[in-house]
């Protein structure tokens, strides 16, 4: 796994984040150190997909990056259900299809490149995960989207959201952010680097509060909705069709 080090030297003036090969080549170890329980989301989000994963359907991860989550559902999900994997970076792609080589991938699966900010087709899914993407989609698009998959997904069938999120109340959300900080500086990034990323996620990382993401479930449809996880300014909720 490379090291982390987009942010390391200084920058004279800060771009917006863009998921390129400089971030590809590094994003699992970025997750990994910037994502609180990173690795038990990936467990939780595995096992509950295995749960509604459907025999003659497809389970899909939309905003799928290098793959980490569908090869965690891989152990999980029997091998004669397709996966899809959407992104709209590329070079994402190129490293999930390595990574899905190297895992020994036998089921079925399809990468497709599409930005989900635009419409994107979902069908005969019994699973869809957006793990860390919906906070990326432009506001005016989210209630969109999630409509595409509400409608996609066949009864009794789940999306797992996972996002960072913001606090409802204005005082905690002060305190969950520089709790987060210090969550990266035990995990040696440096304060130029916490600041250089924060800089460049500013105009394209919008947090929801987690009662608006909820709402924005219910909205499309959802009306079985519940937290699974939960950290300062990180959660994970599933919905199921009914």
């Amino acid at each position: 796994m490379c090291k982390d080090q987009v942010f390391k030297e200084q920058i004279q003036k800060t771009a917006d984040f863009k998921f390129g090969t400089a971030v590809a080549n590094v994003f699992d170890d970025m997750v990994n150190r910037s994502v609180p329980f990173y690795g038990e989301i990936q467990r939780m989000m595995a096992e509950l997909a295995g749960d509604y994963a459907a025999a003659g359907t497809d389970v899909y991860d939309l905003g799928c990056a290098t793959g980490t989550t569908l090869i965690g559902m891989n152990t999980s999900i029997p091998e004669d259900i397709r996966f899809i994997g959407i992104d709209d970076a590329p070079e994402m792609l190129n490293k999930c299809q390595s990574k899905l080589e190297e895992a020994g991938f036998k089921r079925p699966f399809e990468l497709r490149v599409a930005d989900l900010n635009q419409q994107v087709e979902i069908s005969n899914a019994s699973v869809a995960v957006l793990c860390l993407t919906l906070q990326f989609i432009r506001p005016i698009k989210r209630e969109k989207l999630l409509q595409s998959v509400f409608d996609g997904l066949n009864s009794g069938g789940a999306l797992i959201l996972v996002e960072k999120i913001l606090a409802e109340n204005s005082r905690f959300n002060r305190d969950f952010i520089e709790y987060y900080y210090n969550y990266k500086r035990r995990n040696h990034y440096s304060e130029m680097e916490i600041s250089q990323k924060r800089e460049a996620l500013e105009n394209i990382l919008i947090p929801y509060k987690l009662s608006e993401n909820i709402d924005l479930l219910r909205n499309t449809g959802f009306s079985n909705c519940e937290v699974f996880f939960k950290w300062y300014n990180f959660a994970g909720l599933i919905a199921v069709k009914q």
